[in-house]
This record gives C-alpha cells, structure tokens and sequence, in this order.
C-alpha cells in the first residue's frame, strides 16, 4: 500500500510537464530573465482575475508583505497588528522593517483573527494591520475592514494561502490596502521556485513598489524611496505562474470538493472537523484540531498517510525572537498550536486516497 502524501508537488505538476517545459525553453531562447515582458503580462492577468488595478511581482510572499509595509510607511518604532499563529510570516516582515508586531488572539472555530480582540488592538493607534487568510479561508473582511478604517489603520491581507478564494464575489487580496501573495510551489498557484506579488488599486502605491522592489529606483541609478530591496519576480517563474493561472480555479474546486468530504464522512469525537465549502475558503491546507494530536499522527502513520502541522510555535514564543514587552495573552492561540494537524487535501488526490484518510480518521482512537 502506497503512502498518502500531504502534498506531491511531482504528480500535480505531471499533465502540465511538457507545457511547462516548453515554456521555459521560450524564456531561455528570448535571453531576457528579470523584469521583461512576462512580468508586464502576469502582472496584468493575475491583477484582472482579482480584480485588481495593479499587481506588483516581487521575490516571495514575505518580502510581499514587508514591501507592502513599506509602501504604507510602516518603519522603526511602529506597531503593527498580527496574529502569532501563521507561520511567522507576517511577523517577520514587521520586524524588518524595524516596527513591533501587536500580537491579538484567535477564534477557536476559524483560528482567524477574533473581532472583539482586533478592534481593541486597532483602538490603540497601530501604524497598520495585517490580516492573515489562514489555511485558504477568509477572514471576516467586511466586519475587519470596518473596525480598520473606523480608526484610520490601513488593512493589509496576507493572501499567500487564499488564491482565488472570494466574499461575494470580491477576491481575497482587494478589501484591504493591499494584498500580498506567495507563489512558493506549494500554494495553489505555485511557481517552480520562490515568487510572490502585491496587488493594488492605488496607482500611486502601485508605483512606489515597483520602485521599492528595485532598490527604491523610480528611474535607472536613482533611488527615491528609502527602504528599496531587490525582490523581483524573474521571468521564467512569471512564464510558469501565467501558464497555471487558468487552472486555478479548477484545483480550487476539487480542493473544496475534497473539504467537503471530510467535513461530511469524518465522525470522530475525538477531531474537530471544520466545514470548508464555500468559494470564501481556497482550501489551501485541511487542518483538524485534536487534544490528542501526537497519538492521531502516530496512528495516521501507521496507516501510511503524511499529516503535518501549521505551525508548532506561535510567533511570540519563538526562541529567535525577542517577544514584545506588551503581549496581551494569547490562550487560543497557544491552545490551538497544540491542537492542530495537517490532513492531505491537495487536487491531484485519488479517490482512493481519499477514502482512506477518511477511514483513518474514523478508526482512531487515544
């Protein structure tokens, strides 16, 4: 019997390996690799299925968010609103900057952010807020962009989990300031490396990424914005990503579909199993809760199925780290990261596959 992977990035890729090589192979012949006409073109096919005005191709999802940061004018001595339970992404981009994350706690049903927590910390004069749509689900934007704009905090979305997820027919990355993406292979939309993007409405913010994705250059040499880095996304991974945009949609569906199943065919009352269905949710990873977590990934192994966990350690415990001197506590939040597994929920799953995680699940017990 075969293992059950978390994710096979090899099979996934596998119906579009030849077209994929094939596009390579255009970029190479034309000789130009770093901000040439298949950036100009992604750039404005991934802003028009958005729904956006703008979209800025930058290195990663991380640099993403700090240069987002940056264009808002977020820099040392600052505070920025966050969550601590995805990943350290978000975090990390407020402290290159050199401002200090405003950790709030989480919803124990979604593990987004809690309102009642977000619209304390927005009342205490934060430079900005980011918003995390975790594991591909939405956070609640309307509710979120209100509290956000009631006290002048502009919103960033962190969208690098929520390709194609959308609010009523609005995508994840145009509620707020601006949205940030990661293309890192894994995502639903995955380059063959790093890549990342910032969309935009304001043309004006829109222009002083580009420059600050290259050095703070408005023009060759000259730097007119502080803060420029070098992240730019190259040309053979925007030729990739413009070849794997128009299934996006697609692998979404057969994400949800999957969601679905588990949702409806898991019974354990040892799980928590989160209903994830709607077109607000991109299904990027199924996560269950358990208290008895090391024993359900003991016997998921037994049984030959992957399972992770995102993530282990909340960002204000981080031995790397020094935690801000005001950290409201974060019971959920810490709760919750030792509660939480990864289940396989990728689109190239067999029905096979699926059914036995489903059985595994059933069969379980501490």
């Amino acid at each position: 019997m075969n293992p059950v992977p978390v994710f096979d990035l090899s099979r996934q890729l596998a119906p579009q390996r030849a077209e994929l090589e094939t596009v390579v192979q255009a970029v190479i012949r034309r000789g130009r690799f770093v901000l040439g006409d298949e950036v100009a073109a992604f750039e404005s096919e991934f802003s028009s299925y958005c729904g956006a005005r703008h979209a800025v191709g930058v290195g990663n999802g991380t640099d993403a968010l700090e240069l987002a940061l940056r264009a808002i004018g977020v820099g040392p001595g600052d505070r920025v609103v966050t969550v601590a339970n995805a990943g350290g992404y978000s975090t990390s981009a407020i402290l290159a900057c050199g401002a200090t994350p405003l950790y709030v706690d989480i919803d124990a049903k979604s593990l987004q952010v809690r309102l009642d927590d977000f619209e304390r910390a927005v009342s205490t004069g934060p430079r900005a807020a980011i918003v995390t749509h975790l594991y591909g689900r939405l956070a609640e934007m309307h509710a979120l962009c209100r509290l956000a704009a009631a006290r002048r905090v502009p919103l960033i979305e962190d969208c690098a989990q929520a390709h194609g997820a959308r609010l009523e027919g609005q995508h994840a990355g145009t509620f707020g300031f601006l949205g940030c993406f990661s293309f890192y292979p894994t995502k639903n939309l995955g380059a063959l490396g790093d890549g990342g993007a910032v969309i935009a409405q304001d043309e004006a913010l829109a222009t002083k990424l580009r420059a600050l994705r290259q050095y703070g250059w408005q023009r060759k040499y000259r730097v007119d914005w502080p803060g420029g880095r070098n992240s730019r996304l190259d040309e053979l991974q925007a030729a990739v990503l413009r070849h794997r945009l128009p299934a996006l949609n697609g692998d979404n569906r057969r994400r949800r579909d999957i969601a679905a199943r588990y949702a409806r065919l898991i019974s354990n009352r040892f799980l928590e199993v989160p209903k994830r269905d709607s077109e607000s949710d991109a299904v990027h990873l199924f996560v269950v809760t358990t208290r008895h977590r090391d024993a359900l990934a003991a016997h998921l192994a037994a049984a030959k199925i992957g399972c992770d966990v995102h993530y282990p350690t909340p960002d204000h415990l981080q031995p790397g780290w020094t935690p801000p001197t005001d950290v409201s506590p974060l019971p959920i939040t810490e709760q919750l990261a030792r509660e939480v597994l990864t289940l396989p929920a990728f689109p190239a799953m067999t029905e096979e596959e699926i059914a036995r995680v489903i059985d595994a699940c059933n069969s379980f017990a501490p």
